[in-house]
């Protein structure tokens, strides 16, 4: 462990020393650079003296030479053009260098005081710009501390290659050619430009750190101290008084809310939220006071005045980036508005045709009415898609990585938890258009029978006779078979049918006049078609006949065949024939008729007894 831990340092170690090299490295390269620079910058500068100097040479020359003399005058203002030419090279050249040296270098402050001065961007001899930068500020802030100051006593000196700037024989700072090439002026200009800075940098500074100073600051920081502590009484009295206001009046301003007959929040309720509302907003405006007047209180000492600046910059800075990101999307929330707005007009120009053509003023080929609103609702979902897809590049943030994955996150939550409710979707568009039914039909799906009432793209609800309420999913009803009994019962009649047993012994056209005698008595029993009798077998011991009756409310049909098989049992016990089963027909010996006594013929005798008639299995 101990071995692990020393081999862990030595890591860390080695990385240090390797980034202080790597630092090392570019000093040194940056150094390596400026001084080629100003090496370059200098020769330039002595080649451009020399030109100058050959330049007044030739100009003195062609004063002289006759103007007969063409050849030679034409061979001056040759030579004066070259160098002219040659000096604008040089002059570009120079600039060039200039921006060279800034871009290397981006200039060390000269900062005694917190506020940057001038920047120096040359090194001279062995100390770089910021060892430079670094001296001349110290030195300035001696001038400061050594008291009392006086400014006739910084000079401009000139010595050797530099300009000097002297204070009480103490060297401040040197200015060489390069400096004032970087500069773009003369070094002794640039010289009294720094003196001139000195001077007033450090009398501003005296000034402001004097004893009527301090106390004028310290003045100011009671005041502002008080004027916030009033804001703050007279906000809380403010408030204060607003809430005695609302609670002494609160029929005046407090109503309940209500969405129609459903009372959202009560007076109570509504009370209570005014009044935190009322503490909330007094809080805000408290905090706000205090947040608007540290900034005050910050800028008043030089030591926390970047503190204000800060604070500053912590509300601009957001509110600033908020209004520029608004005006820079405004041209992108136009489009965004335009595209919402011509989409809205073509879905209500889509759901007035579907209109028209569900009420049947407007008629297309090959589609019916059913189909107008569902394809309306179809239509709508792909217009909004399409609009969707087209505004996606134009919202804030589409671009950025973290809207890109909650996107794709999204879309795979929905793929996987929604399977079961897309097949639904689908099944009930293609239910749609198989039109197996709409809604008030009498259907039969399964085991289940009933009326339709709701039709959604996941299901549909149907209400049985019993009043129960049952919801099939849409893929169950695609896979499944389905009874319409409404669709033919509206236009050619829905038949209904019943089967009755009766013996051999009954004559069949008579049981067939009482079957469909019953049947025309039957309330709801169509009388445009005329009800018939299908004798569907003939068994050992007594015959199916079958009644076959038409009725257009195939939604009453278990009503219907209640009443129809009561009247079949009136009109056969009124002719005197019985309704026989097979159970009924084996234990039948002996025994008399099975009708009711008040319809039995008065010359009928029931059979003798006898004691060799077994009964029939």
């Amino acid at each position: 462990m101990i071995a692990l831990f020393i081999i862990v340092l030595s890591l860390i170690a080695d990385a240090q020393v390797d980034t202080i090299t790597d630092s090392i490295n570019t000093v040194d390269f940056l150094n390596e650079r400026l001084s080629e620079f100003t090496d370059q910058l200098k020769r330039n500068e002595e080649q451009r003296q020399a030109d100058s100097i050959r330049r007044l040479e030739l100009q003195q020359e062609m004063e002289l030479v006759k103007a007969s003399d063409y050849i030679r005058r034409r061979e001056l203002q040759d030579r004066l053009a070259q160098l002219e030419s040659a000096d604008s090279i040089r002059l570009e050249q120079k600039k060039k260098r200039v921006e060279e040296i800034r871009n290397a270098n981006a200039g060390m402050p000269v900062a005694p005081f917190g506020d940057t001065l001038f920047l120096i961007y040359n090194k001279i001899g062995a100390f770089t710009p910021f060892e430079r930068s670094e001296s001349i500020s110290k030195k300035i802030e001696h001038l400061y501390k050594n008291r009392p100051y006086y400014p006739d006593s910084l000079l401009v000196v000139r010595s050797g290659n530099t300009e000097d700037l002297l204070y009480r024989d103490r060297i401040i700072m040197n200015v060489n050619d390069i400096d004032a090439l970087i500069e773009e002026t003369d070094p002794k200009t640039l010289a009294q430009r720094y003196r001139l800075v000195i001077n007033q940098a450090v009398l501003d500074h005296i000034k402001f750190t004097s004893l009527s100073s301090i106390m004028k600051r310290v003045g100011l920081v009671l005041l502002t101290i008080g004027i916030v502590a009033l804001l703050i009484y007279l906000l809380i009295r403010l408030f204060r008084f607003t809430k005695k206001y609302i609670e002494s009046h609160p029929n005046r301003f407090i109503r309940s809310i209500n969405i129609r007959n459903y009372e959202l929040l009560s007076k109570e309720k509504v009370l209570k939220g005014v009044m935190w509302l009322n503490t909330i907003v007094k809080i805000f405006f408290i905090i706000l006071v205090i947040y608007l007047a540290l900034p005050s209180l910050f800028s008043i000492f030089p030591v926390t005045e970047s503190w204000a600046l800060t604070l500053i910059n912590w509300v601009i800075n957001p509110i600033t980036s908020i209004v520029f990101a608004f005006i820079a999307y405004l041209p992108d929330l136009i489009t965004v508005i335009v595209i919402v707005m011509v989409v809205r007009y073509v879905v209500k120009f889509v759901k007035y045709l579907s209109k028209e053509i569900q009420s049947g003023k407007l008629s297309l080929p090959g589609f019916h009415p059913d189909y107008a609103m569902p394809t309306f609702g179809i239509v709508r979902f792909i217009l909004y898609a399409f609009m969707f897809v087209i505004i996606f590049p134009y919202l804030p943030g589409s671009d950025s990585d973290i809207f890109k994955g909650v996107s794709v996150f999204l879309g795979i939550l929905i793929s996987l938890g929604s399977s079961s409710a897309i097949s639904n979707v689908v099944a009930g568009l293609v239910i749609t258009y198989m039109r197996p039914f709409k809604i008030g039909d009498r259907i039969k799906i399964g085991d289940v029978t009933g009326d339709v009432i709701e039709k959604t793209p996941l299901v549909i609800r149907v209400r049985t006779i019993k009043n129960e309420d049952i919801t099939i999913p849409n893929s169950q009803i695609l896979t499944s078979h389905t009874i319409n009994y409404t669709a033919s019962g509206k236009a050619i009649g829905l038949i209904l049918h019943t089967t009755v047993t009766i013996g051999y012994n009954a004559p069949w056209r008579q049981v067939h006049e009482l079957l469909i005698s019953a049947a025309k008595s039957t309330t709801d029993i169509s009388s445009d078609n005329e009800p018939f009798v299908l004798q569907t077998s003939l068994d050992d011991f007594y015959v199916t006949y079958q009644i076959n009756a038409y009725t257009r409310f195939p939604e009453n049909s278990a009503r219907i065949y209640s009443d129809m098989h009561r009247n079949i049992q009136d009109k056969f016990n009124e002719a005197g024939v019985e309704i026989m089963s097979p159970h009924y027909k084996s234990l039948r010996d002996g025994n008399h008729v099975a009708i009711p006594p008040e319809f039995i013929p008065k010359d009928y005798h029931a059979p003798e007894f006898r004691v060799n008639d077994k009964p029939k299995k």
